[in-house]
């Protein structure tokens, strides 16, 4: 038995598994397909670029825009066609479908159980949604298809594993959007995850603004709202709690950490590390080095 589409309440009922039926990424230009279906749900990601979607519903058309960065989960046997004018769209599709649970990997139902999250996308009355991605789908979804293309379709641990992350972060992108969360944290958690991927680096405030499509000003106006700190304040304890991480868990010289976290001049490395921690990093790793052995002492006492 097979399933095509995401929002069954039959998945909750009975043991069911995903199931990709294809995937590609494709670059459109000045294109205005027909309309088509298929007994599959898909999800249309955009990487770059702008585009719409035209849905056949009971209703009547349903236009809707895409920019980067979002996407749309579209049910299964939903007439659809994607429309793109001069300004080139890069996407990512994914379709899959659910048939009964043949491997070790927990079902549908099971999962739902225990994300409620889950459990209430799929209880979801409407045939599509569109959501905007702080990144973190995105990156399961490129380490999906490139699962998938060693795996030639085939299931594997690691494509199970992949499936049962991408579902659970839609769910919870959704449960969020569902519950009205303020766009300026969306902008503010995306602001977030690029200073930690990118802390070990130079960073200017424009860049990060850029990063989420905002102007400098406002981005620092609202950071500093939400976060209670500015930009370069949390930046700047982010990379002294990795340097406290470094130089308690690792023998990396002093000096070279200063380049681990970012900081490129050693000296001024040296005196945001005091001002943060009250202590230099010599007497840091000293101090974190005596309580190692106070430690072991005490296992023999």
């Amino acid at each position: 038995m097979e399933i095509g589409s995401l929002f069954q309440p039959l998945l909750l009922q009975q043991h069911f598994e995903p199931q990709m039926m294809g995937y590609y990424f494709k670059q459109y230009q000045n294109l205005r397909m027909n309309f088509h279906n298929h007994n599959s749900t898909e999800i249309m990601y955009v990487i770059s670029g702008e585009c719409r979607v035209e849905l056949k519903l009971e209703t009547g058309i349903k236009s809707v825009a895409m920019k980067k960065s979002e996407f749309i989960l579209l049910d299964g046997n939903v007439p659809h066609r994607l429309i793109v004018d001069e300004v080139a769209c890069r996407m990512l599709n994914v379709e899959f479908h659910f048939s009964e649970r043949q491997d070790i990997f927990p079902s549908m139902k099971e999962l739902a159980e225990k994300e409620e999250a889950l459990a209430a996308l799929i209880r979801f009355p409407d045939s599509y949604l569109v959501l905007a991605d702080p990144d973190e789908l995105y990156h399961v979804l490129k380490s999906l298809v490139f699962e998938l293309d060693n795996q030639r379709l085939e299931t594997g641990v690691m494509v199970g594993l992949l499936f049962m992350q991408l579902l659970i972060r839609i769910s919870r992108l959704w449960e969020q959007f569902k519950e009205g969360q303020p766009q300026t944290d969306y902008y503010i958690k995306q602001c977030i995850q690029f200073l930690q991927h990118n802390y070990d680096r130079q960073i200017r405030v424009k860049e990060i603004a850029a990063h989420v499509n905002l102007h400098v000003g406002y981005l620092q106006r609202i950071f500093k709202s939400i976060t209670g700190s500015t930009i370069t304040e949390y930046l700047t304890s982010l990379r002294m709690e990795k340097a406290k991480l470094l130089l308690m868990r690792t023998d990396i010289p002093i000096i070279d950490i200063s380049e681990y976290v970012g900081v490129g001049s050693r000296q001024h490395f040296h005196s945001l590390f005091k001002q943060y921690t009250g202590r230099t990093p010599v007497t840091y790793r000293n101090s974190v080095d005596k309580q190692r052995y106070k430690y072991k002492l005490s296992d023999y006492s």
